[in-house]
Formats: structure tokens, C-alpha cells, sequence
């Protein structure tokens, strides 16, 4: 994870307003929302493992990422780029129990904070800056 430094950082908005404008950006919310936090995620390259992430917090209302408009307003947090690396093939790891099989489908990252290299954080960069203009119109 290589942190980024933002205008976005601090900055309360609207979230219909946010998730629209990021959206035509190439952003989604990330799977990983809750009521109170988020954040929209915008893959860097084709095998989706490089990320830029806007995490944010719920100021007012509730997060709903359905929802068209519910009020709910969100605060941005400092933009970051992150590097998930997955293993390929099967995990060495895993149990062949049928139980566990219906309960654990899913293999862990080999490194979920991989090393981002210098090029994905300057990709990373012009993406954000592109961020920053939606989200000011």
C-alpha cells in the first residue's frame, strides 16, 4: 500500500454526487463497504491486481450502495495505490474436507500488501488527479 497525498482528503461530498462522478472515471464502490465506510476503487491494470482505492467515511445517513439518493453524505480519506498478488492455481494450503469446501471457496492473496512499483504509483497519480477534477465539477 503507497499512500497518496490528495485534495480529496478531507473533503465531505455527497455520496450519489461522488459515486456518479468516479464512476464515469472508471471507479466502483469496493465489495468491502459497510454503513459507515467505503471506498470507490478504480483498477490500474487489466488483471485488476494494481488499485487505486478513495476510502471514505459515512458523516450523515447511511450507506447504501443500491440506493440512488438517500442524503447520505461521505468524507473522503488519504487516497492510496494497492497491489494484491494472488496465487495461480490451487492453494497448497487448503483443507479437502467437503465441510470446509462449502464454507472456505476462497483462497487468500499470497501478498495483499504486495510492493507497488514506481510506475503503477505514477499511473496511480494521474489517475487521482483525474478523480480530483470530477469530483470539483
Amino acid at each position: 500500500m503507497h499512500p497518496i497525498p490528495s485534495v480529496l482528503k478531507d473533503r465531505e461530498r455527497s455520496f450519489a454526487e461522488a459515486r456518479d462522478a468516479l464512476g464515469r472515471c472508471g471507479f466502483v464502490l469496493g465489495g468491502n463497504w459497510e454503513y459507515d465506510h467505503g471506498s470507490f476503487d478504480c483498477p490500474l491494470d487489466e488483471a485488476r491486481k494494481i488499485w487505486l482505492r478513495l476510502p471514505f467515511r459515512v458523516t450523515a445517513g447511511v450507506l447504501d450502495g443500491e440506493a440512488k439518493d438517500q442524503g447520505t453524505r461521505i468524507r473522503f480519506d488519504e487516497p492510496f495505490v494497492l497491489k494484491h498478488l494472488y496465487r495461480e492455481g490451487p492453494d497448497p494450503g487448503a483443507m479437502t474436507a467437503l465441510g470446509n469446501a462449502l464454507t472456505d471457496q476462497f483462497q487468500k492473496p499470497a501478498d495483499p500488501d504486495a510492493p507497488v512499483e514506481p510506475h503503477w504509483i505514477e499511473r496511480a497519480k494521474d489517475k487521482l488527479r483525474e478523480a480530483e477534477a470530477a469530483c470539483s465539477a
